[in-house]
C-alpha cells in the first residue's frame, strides 16, 4: 500500500513577492501623493516619453505643466518619476509633437484610456462634457411632460371680454 504523505499547499514565492511589492509601492505612492495634497483618480496607469522625438531641450513645456513635477529634465532629456504621476494628460496637452508622450490609465470602473496627442485628449474632454451635460439635462427634465411643461407656454393668451 502506498502511503499518504503530508502533503502542504505549494506556495508560489515569486508571486508573493511580486503582490507585495506592488502593495508596497501603492503605499508610497499614496503619501508621496498625500503629501502634495493631491487626489489620484485612476486606479493604474503608465507614462512614456519617446526621446526620439522630444524636443526638451527646445521647450520643456511639460515639466512646466506637470502638477506633481513627476517629469523633469535630466542630462539632456526628460525623466519620469512614476509613483508621482497622476495620469492627468496636462503633459499631453502642452507637448508641441505629437505622440511624444503617451499616458495610458485605468478608470475604476475598468474602462482605459491611452492619449499621445492633444487632439486625443481634447476629443475625451469633450465626450466627457456631453454625457454629463447630458446627465444633467435627464436630471431637470426626466421625460417629455417634464419638458413640454417649462418651455411649451402658449404664445398668446386670448382675454375674453
Amino acid at each position: 500500500m502506498a502511503e499518504k504523505r503530508n502533503e502542504k499547499p505549494s506556495i508560489d514565492i515569486y508571486k508573493l513577492l511580486l503582490e507585495t511589492s506592488k502593495k508596497q509601492k501603492k503605499a508610497k505612492r499614496g503619501q508621496l501623493l498625500k503629501a502634495l495634497g493631491v487626489k489620484e483618480f485612476f486606479e493604474e496607469g503608465s507614462i512614456r516619453v519617446d526621446m526620439k522625438t522630444c524636443k526638451g531641450v527646445e521647450c520643456k513645456l511639460c515639466i512646466k505643466v506637470c502638477p506633481t513635477n513627476a517629469l523633469y529634465w535630466k542630462a539632456g532629456e526628460v525623466g519620469v518619476t512614476e509613483e508621482l504621476c497622476i495620469y492627468c494628460t496636462s503633459c499631453v496637452v502642452n507637448c508641441m509633437v505629437d505622440n511624444c508622450i503617451e499616458v495610458r490609465r485605468k478608470r475604476g470602473n475598468g474602462g482605459s484610456e491611452r492619449f499621445s496627442k492633444p487632439s486625443d485628449v481634447f476629443a475625451f474632454w469633450e465626450r466627457l462634457n456631453t454625457r454629463k451635460r447630458m446627465e444633467t439635462l435627464k436630471m431637470i427634465l426626466p421625460d417629455e411632460e417634464a419638458f413640454l411643461k417649462r418651455y411649451c407656454r402658449p404664445r398668446f393668451e386670448f382675454k375674453e371680454g
